[in-house]
């Protein structure tokens, strides 16, 4: 008799605040932007797509397009939905050997 396989859905893997945190840590980690915009989609499916369209203003329609594999969004959109789900945006410069750290003062 054969296995009958089903689809793996990583948003149902994400239930802790933790686990998006990680989840989105490797994603920003890869520097490629589609998959960025994809994970983003998964957490926010994980969140619940109707939540975050009312949080953010923007239609579900619109977000499942926009965080699609192929989705392109717009910094605004993905500002707005990464606001809607707590996951702050932050820039820090890469480690380099001999870079000179500043002192907080």
């Amino acid at each position: 008799m054969a296995e009958k396989l089903t689809t793996f859905d990583p948003a149902e893997g994400l239930t802790s605040e933790d686990a998006i945190a990680a989840f989105m840590e490797e994603a920003f980690k890869t520097g490629d932007a589609g998959y960025i915009a994809h994970a983003l989609g998964v957490v926010a499916r994980a969140k619940g797509m109707t939540q975050i369209a009312n949080e953010t203003g923007l239609s579900r329609e619109q977000l499942y397009r926009s965080f699609s594999g192929t989705g392109n969004p717009t910094l605004k959109t993905t500002i707005a939905v990464m606001k809607a789900l707590g996951i702050a945006l932050t820039a820090t410069a890469p480690e380099r050997p001999g870079r000179k750290v500043p002192s907080a003062a």
